[in-house]
């Protein structure tokens, strides 16, 4: 397989509020690149607790583990309520310490 023809498996959290908008203009300039990619769609945030009862689901963190690379969008924790950030969350789980933004 040429690596043009390569597909990449990609995790997805489309995030909270926004998110949902910018993950998909991200996904439409990856797609105009002509890379393959293969979304695995996942939640986090208030989405997540409302839907599983934790900000960060495990099958969530296991998808990330599994594709090795993800795309975030922004995500909400709730506040008062004893939750924890989840994108401190995730840094501490997947043992990250470089968060790389755009100018």
């Amino acid at each position: 397989m040429a690596q043009k023809d390569k597909v990449h498996k990609i995790t997805l959290i489309p995030g909270d509020g926004i998110g949902p908008e910018v993950t998909s203009a991200a996904r439409k300039v990856l797609a105009a690149s002509g890379v393959i990619i293969d979304w695995e769609i996942v939640d986090a945030g208030a989405g997540a607790l409302q839907k599983y009862g934790t900000t960060l689901p495990d099958e969530t963190v296991e998808s990330i583990k599994k594709n090795k690379v993800a795309l975030k969008g922004p995500l909400t924790t709730p506040i008062g309520e004893g939750f924890k950030s989840v994108n401190v969350q995730l840094r501490k789980t997947l043992d990250l310490y470089a968060n790389i933004r755009p100018v």
